[in-house]
């Protein structure tokens, strides 16, 4: 069955695409959530101006982006963190440490941005990638130091 849709939609389309879908996916989601109309030349026409403006919109928050990933590629985080004399991690550093230690240095970073394969448990210097999108990507390094200790902490022990 073919719609317009009323929406941007992942993996979809965007706003004012005609695209092809299953009927039972249209009439049962689509259609009555209002994210979509059935096709028609009237509907075309009428949500036109629309999809020129976030069209528009796209292109400039693709550009901010690609801004936002020169800017940061090659950055360094530096995060502290409790470790052993062997330097392992008594816990761990993820993804939303980095992303707030990056938000600390004036960057744009959301949390989910963050690709670690896993969470860090060492000391040292780590490359993590930054993904803002499927075709753009950023790699940073990590650097995680032993926390250092309070003088009180080490007198009482």
């Amino acid at each position: 069955m073919k719609v317009l849709l009323c929406e941007d939609i992942d993996k979809l389309g965007w706003l004012g695409d005609v695209v092809e879908v299953r009927t039972g996916y249209a009439r049962n989601y689509l259609l009555p959530q209002g994210l979509a109309k059935v096709a028609n030349e009237a509907g075309i026409r009428a949500i036109a101006e629309e999809k020129a403006r976030r069209g528009e919109q796209r292109r400039l928050d693709g550009k901010r982006l690609e801004e936002a990933v020169k800017a940061i590629e090659g950055a360094e985080a530096v995060v502290a963190a409790k470790a052993n004399e062997l330097g392992h991690l008594f816990g761990s550093v993820n993804e939303r440490q980095i992303a707030a230690n990056l938000r600390e240095q004036g960057f744009e970073v959301r949390d989910e941005i963050v690709q670690l394969p896993e969470h860090i448990k060492e000391i040292g210097t780590h490359s993590v990638t930054l993904k803002f999108r499927d075709d753009l990507t950023a790699t940073i390094n990590v650097v995680i130091v032993p926390e250092q200790q309070n003088e009180t902490d080490a007198e009482a022990s």
